[in-house]
This record gives C-alpha cells, sequence and structure tokens, in this order.
C-alpha cells in the first residue's frame, strides 16, 4: 500500500513567509507585531489543512489591516452630526493635514529666529484670540471637563461655587458636574429649584467663601414649562466672578441654532471665564477651551495642576487648522438643508433600486448631538432600506452606521459627506 505523505510535512517555516515581499514592506508600515499575527494565522490554517503551503503568505497578506490602528473610518449615516461613539467632531482636511505636520519634529516650543524656547502652541493661542475677540487671555487644556476643573481647583478649592439646582448636569457616561468640582476640593451651594430660579437666590446665597458664581449649559435635556432662569449679564452683576460652562464650544451665535450659548456673547454680557469642549460645534479635536479675564487665565495658566491637563502638539495643530482654516464637517453639516440633501438621496435610491435593492427616498430629522442644542430637530434626507441590512453595513470592510425607525433603517445624510455617497452604494451592495 503506498504512503501517503501528511502535506502538513510541508507548512513553510514563519520566517520564510516572513521573507515574502509583500510582508516586508508591510513590516514597514504596521510593525512586526502585526504581520506576525496574520503570518501565525495563516500557518494555522495550513497545519489544519484549510489551506495550501503555497498560498499560507497570499492568506497572510489578505488579513492584514489596513493601517496600525484598531479604529476603523466609518461613514456616520445616524443623522447627529456630533456623535460621541463615533469619537464627535471629524476633522476638516486642513486639520488632519496639520496634524501630520506635527507628528514630526516641530517648533511647537522653540522660537526659530532666536533658538530659544517660546511660548508652547503660540500659534493656536493666537487663532482661539482672534476668534473670541472679547476673550481677554485664552488656554487650551485636553477636554472640557478638565478645563471646568480647573477653574474650580485654581479658584475654589475649599472654598464654596454657587450654582442654579437645575444646573446640576450629568454630562455623559456617568460623569457628574457635582461630583467633579467636589473631587477638586469645592462646596457648592445649590440655588432655586429644578425649574426656576432668580437672581435673588444668587444673591441671598453669597459669602465672602463664595468664589465663583457658576452658570452651566444643561446637556443632553430641555426643561419646559414652568420655569425661570437667570441670564450671563444679570449675574455678572453680582460681587462675585461668573463661570460659564457653555459645553459645545459654539464660539459665536449661529442661525439655525438661536438658544445654544456662545463663547463670544458669555463674555461681552459679563462672564469672567468661559469653558468648553473643542471636539463639539466647534468642530475640531478633544480639547478644553478657557476664555475670558487675562489675569484670571494666567493664573489658570500658571497653576500647578495645569501641567497634567497640558495638551499635545497634535492637538495644538488640528485646533489652530480648525481655527483658520476651511469650514470643517460639524459646520458644514449644520449649514445643509433638506432640499440640498434630498437630490443626493434620491440618486443613492434610484442606483441601489435599479441594483434590485429596496430602497428609497426619504425625509428625515437629525440633531446636533454631543450635548449641543438638545430639542433642537434638523431636516434631513435618508435612504430607507429593509432594518436587516444594519448590522451586515456595520460589519462592512466600510462600516456605515444608521440608525431604525419603524422598521426601515435610515441612511440620513446630514453628516455624509458628498464623497462618501459612493461608499455608501459600494458597502449596501456589498451586503445584499
Amino acid at each position: 500500500m503506498p504512503r501517503v505523505e501528511d502535506p502538513r510535512r510541508h507548512v513553510p517555516r514563519t520566517d520564510e513567509v516572513l521573507a515574502d515581499p509583500r510582508l516586508v514592506a508591510a513590516t514597514a508600515r504596521l510593525g512586526p507585531t502585526l504581520v506576525k499575527q496574520a503570518v501565525r494565522g495563516a500557518l494555522e490554517q495550513c497545519r489544519a489543512g484549510a489551506l495550501s503551503p503555497d498560498t499560507v503568505a497570499d492568506a497572510a497578506v489578505a488579513d492584514l489591516p489596513a493601517s496600525a490602528t484598531s479604529m476603523r473610518p466609518v461613514v456616520n449615516a445616524t443623522g447627529v452630526v456630533v456623535h460621541t461613539n463615533l469619537g464627535r467632531a471629524p476633522l476638516s482636511t486642513a486639520a488632519v493635514e496639520a496634524v501630520g505636520v506635527a507628528a514630526g519634529a516641530t517648533d511647537v516650543e522653540l522660537s526659530l529666529a532666536s533658538g530659544r524656547r517660546d511660548r508652547r502652541g503660540r500659534g493656536t493661542l493666537r487663532a482661539l484670540t482672534e476668534a473670541v475677540p472679547a476673550a481677554g487671555g485664552v488656554h487650551v487644556v485636553n477636554n472640557g471637563a478638565a478645563a471646568l476643573g480647573l477653574v474650580t481647583l485654581a479658584l475654589a478649592a475649599g472654598r464654596e461655587v454657587v450654582v442654579a439646582r437645575g444646573e446640576m448636569v450629568e454630562i455623559g457616561d456617568g460623569f457628574r458636574i457635582p461630583e467633579l468640582l467636589e473631587s477638586v476640593g469645592a462646596r457648592l451651594v445649590e440655588v432655586g429649584t429644578t425649574n426656576r430660579v432668580r437672581a435673588a437666590d444668587y444673591e441671598a446665597a453669597l459669602s465672602d467663601r463664595t468664589a465663583f458664581v457658576l452658570k452651566v449649559h444643561p446637556s443632553n435635556f430641555v426643561v419646559e414649562g414652568f420655569t425661570a432662569g437667570v441670564g450671563v449679564r444679570e449675574l455678572a452683576a453680582l460681587p462675585v466672578p461668573v463661570v460659564v460652562d457653555i459645553g459645545s464650544g459654539l464660539l459665536r451665535p449661529h442661525p439655525r441654532l438661536p438658544q445654544e450659548p456662545d463663547a463670544q456673547t458669555a463674555l461681552r454680557d459679563g462672564a469672567a471665564l468661559v469653558t468648553a469642549s473643542g471636539d463639539k460645534l466647534l468642530g475640531g479635536p478633544q480639547a478644553g477651551l478657557l476664555l475670558g479675564d487675562a489675569a484670571l487665565v494666567e493664573r489658570l495658566r500658571r497653576h500647578p495642576f495645569a501641567r497634567a491637563l497640558r495638551v499635545d502638539k497634535l492637538t495644538l495643530a488640528a485646533l489652530e487648522a480648525t481655527l483658520v482654516g476651511p469650514l470643517p464637517p460639524v459646520a458644514a453639516a449644520l449649514d445643509r438643508r433638506r432640499e440640498d440633501l434630498m437630490p443626493r438621496a434620491r440618486r443613492l435610491a434610484t442606483t441601489l433600486a435599479d441594483a434590485g435593492i429596496d430602497a428609497e427616498a426619504v425625509e428625515s430629522i437629525g440633531a446636533v448631538g454631543g450635548g449641543g442644542a438638545p430639542g433642537v430637530d434638523l431636516p434631513s434626507a435618508a435612504v430607507s432600506l429593509p432594518a436587516d441590512l444594519a448590522a451586515p453595513l456595520r460589519m462592512g470592510a466600510r462600516p456605515v452606521v444608521g440608525h431604525v425607525r419603524d422598521g426601515r433603517l435610515l441612511l440620513d445624510l446630514l453628516a455624509v459627506e458628498p464623497a462618501d455617497d459612493d461608499a455608501i452604494v459600494e458597502a449596501v451592495r456589498a451586503c445584499t
């Protein structure tokens, strides 16, 4: 009886597979760890008899990730412009290019003219000052919560902060403003009720222990009905500083969001300091913005804990490009109207229907997201598809994330760049 040779004896060695020119190039681009993982996986399949020895390198190449990060680019077709689970604000092309510049050796803290140390991120700070003329001083930390935390630590540790009871909000993922402020040593003095607060409530709460009055923009909810509040201008008449956390990062009034607070208006109305996020309505990278009285901002900048909240050069570069560059994607999305989006939705639906797919263009309603402009509807347009396509589209080569409503999957175009329309068509075709 002839002897049958075990094909597993011909499984190539790891170093032989890694010598494939395609994998050598991939190692230079992705690093050895990811390439070796792909090779080991292919070799295991070969030992199991699922691959022939001469196809191991091909299988390893096919299994390589697109990049060295596990994160994947996603088409945001949810209708939520600033989607926290999708990384909030997508950066503009200019900001992405700026990050590439900053990734190498840069003059972030060096004056090339003198050869000496210079103000860190001076270009970014100058751009922020120009964007908010009412700010006497500006500073940047690593997120919005850090900005408010630094203000409280520097000005109110061991002292009192007066805040309306209806503004003691949770800002997401279980993080609450009261707990944040108390964690850095402030004692909170609540005034008013959940739905109503008056100027007299603030006045009655002031004492020689008061560090400042805090006004917080409610995040992700709206209080309606029998309500009353006190504006920044009226609070600024009090004999203590007023700190305003506008949250969403709107620097100037926006015509589509008339009720959303902005930094320029708050400062002109008398706020001593304004804190905000950079990765929401501003449309930039994650950052915390501090704007206001020059002496107070400098005091915050020089506080010992400010070092722990310092932003890196990539953030500084992206923020500067967001401020001085072309319209970022968030701002572009807010400018889109249903009458502009519906023709795109019809083109996509027609293309898909011609391929035999159940697709139609429908009206939809988008939202700002990220805690900005809660309750504001943004009229939009979407491509309506069978609901069972939601999971396959999320798991595709280029993930597309929509939302299911009334038994249909809606791919809302409000936050989708026109250049991604073809990607949506390809993704839908691939999973049908």
